[in-house]
């Protein structure tokens, strides 16, 4: 049986079967190693972005760029964390987190919440302009966009976990540029199409 998909006829899930497989081979010719996986990565350029949360306890604060929109309705989102990181466990207890969207010039909030010798607790957020979300995360003053989120899943995905959150308030500022981050390096925004239809 054949679905059509945009004018275009595919097969449905139906005739796939549940227990079709790809064969896939058992040996792979080359496996690829952290090195040459990190080193393909670092051709996709990301947004960059800080994960918060707060509560009873002492908030926190981590520098993410594996952040991805999941569904719209209901609207979820999700960040990727180190397993090992205190982060992903203080939001699991708190049951709630905040993605704040950093813009261009904000380079600087990046590498203070990636950096593993940064304070912790409240004094993480010291000379840190923001103010507190109705979930008790910390949101950055000013951000390109930001994201309160109440905690729907987390899945263990190798040597990270994924959190999936519920958006529960979202709001962005269109007049401002998002911080780049590409082969390594802070990078800023460039309308090369624009650019383009200018000259033209």
């Amino acid at each position: 049986m054949r679905e059509c998909i945009n004018g275009r006829a595919v097969p449905s899930l139906s005739s796939v079967g549940a227990t079709e497989t790809i064969p896939i081979p058992s040996q792979s010719p080359r496996p690829v190693g952290p090195p040459a996986f990190r080193e393909v990565l670092r051709s996709f350029a990301t947004g960059v972005t800080v994960v918060t949360s707060g509560g009873a306890g002492a908030p926190c604060g981590v520098t993410a760029n594996a952040f991805a929109s999941v569904s719209l309705e209901p609207p979820l989102v999700l960040v990727c964390l180190n397993a090992r990181s205190s982060s992903a466990a203080t939001i699991a207890r708190n049951g709630a987190f905040a993605v704040n969207v950093l813009a261009a010039g904000q380079e600087w909030l990046s590498r203070r919440f990636a950096s593993p010798m940064r304070p912790r607790g409240h004094a993480m957020f010291r000379d840190v302009p923001h103010h507190t979300g109705t979930t008790g995360a910390a949101l950055l003053d000013p951000a390109v966009a930001w994201l309160e989120c109440r905690l729907h899943e987390i899945h263990a995905g190798g040597d990270h976990l994924i959190v999936i959150g519920e958006v529960l308030s979202c709001g962005a500022d269109q007049s401002r540029e998002p911080l780049v981050f590409h082969a390594g390096r802070y990078r800023g925004v460039t309308d090369t199409c624009a650019e383009f239809r200018l000259s033209g």
